[in-house]
């Protein structure tokens, strides 16, 4: 028996129903959020109500889930509660307890916008300009070494969070002044791909990659994507990962512009636009119960439908 527990399920109904099924008879998958309201808790075979994530007893009280319902892996699907988790992974990893995730050294590095982007001119990796000082901003912009329009957001912000497209430098300058802690962004007009990566817990090999490129967002999310196979880009996105050392679930944006890759972002669970992978043959939730009963999972990377599209609609869940 495995038991699963998701944390912050919130409206990620599918995943909680691709994990359910995977399983079978064979275990139980879990359910959490702050919020009663979050259709996904109704689909697992148990729930729970949690406190805010930032409370003091938030741990405790997840620890108190894992005891109660014997749970054998647990994960988030929100950005902050990573960090958090990570943080406390010797407590769950005492109670014989899989944290789902790369390490919290590089959650941070991905969560802080201006250190991921240094991080990738380290490594090698193509990504946009990026800057946290206005001056060095206007200086490029007078030297012509950057062009308006450019994108401005929180350097630690989540889910497209208040992003602000910029025409010129007066906004740009006001931008500045109403606020602390951002980063301005080179845009880069050119095809965008939303690739999801599953990393091996145990031999850290990639085992799947799939790419899709995005043909419409909503709310920060893929909305609707169309399944791409693309040799250079599935190496580039290989040696990334293997270089920065990601494990498990992962979810990576990426531009192309001339010919040439740009890592855009990378988020360390899974993506929004995930349901595309699974259903055209990714099935990230079989790895992750392998490796929870200490199977090592074979590389089947390039292993799904090309061509197929995912288009999102809403749908409703009623409770009596």
């Amino acid at each position: 028996m495995e038991n699963l527990l998701i944390l912050s399920s919130g409206t990620r109904n599918k995943i909680v129903q691709y994990f359910k099924k995977e399983l079978g008879n064979s275990g139980k998958v879990i359910c959490a959020d702050m919020s009663k309201y979050a259709p996904s808790l109704y689909e697992g075979d148990n729930h729970y109500i949690t406190p805010n994530i930032m409370n003091d007893d938030y741990i405790n009280f997840i620890l108190d889930i894992c005891k109660k319902e014997s749970i054998d892996g647990i994960f988030s699907l929100i950005d902050p509660e990573l960090k958090i988790l990570g943080e406390n992974k010797h407590l769950f990893t005492d109670e014989g307890i899989m944290l789902l995730q790369s390490s919290v050294d590089l959650i941070n590095v991905s969560f802080d916008k201006y250190k991921f982007y240094t991080t990738l001119i380290e490594e090698g990796f193509n990504t946009q300009k990026s800057y946290i000082e206005l001056y060095k901003v206007l200086t490029d912009i007078n030297e012509g070494k950057l062009m308006f329009p450019l994108f401005v957001k929180p350097n630690l912000g989540s889910a497209s969070f208040n992003i602000n497209k910029i025409n010129n430098i007066e906004s740009l300058k006001s931008m500045f002044e109403k606020h602390n802690d951002l980063i301005v962004q080179e845009f880069i007009d050119g095809q965008e791909y939303g690739i999801d990566v599953y990393v091996d817990f145990i031999s850290k090999e990639v085992i799947s990659i799939f790419i899709k490129e995005k043909m419409k967002m909503r709310a920060g999310e893929t909305d609707k994507s169309i399944a791409v196979k693309d040799k250079k880009l599935t190496q580039v996105i290989k040696n990334f990962v293997e270089n920065l050392g990601y494990v498990g679930q992962i979810d990576i944006d990426v531009f192309k512009k001339a010919g040439e890759y740009y890592i855009s972002e990378v988020n360390p669970r899974f993506g929004g636009g995930y349901p595309h992978a699974y259903e055209a043959g990714c099935n990230f939730p079989r790895y992750i119960l392998n490796n929870l009963k200490g199977k090592v999972n074979k590389s089947e990377v390039d292993n799904y439908s090309e061509g197929t599209i995912m288009m999102k609609y809403s749908d409703v869940k009623f409770l009596k």
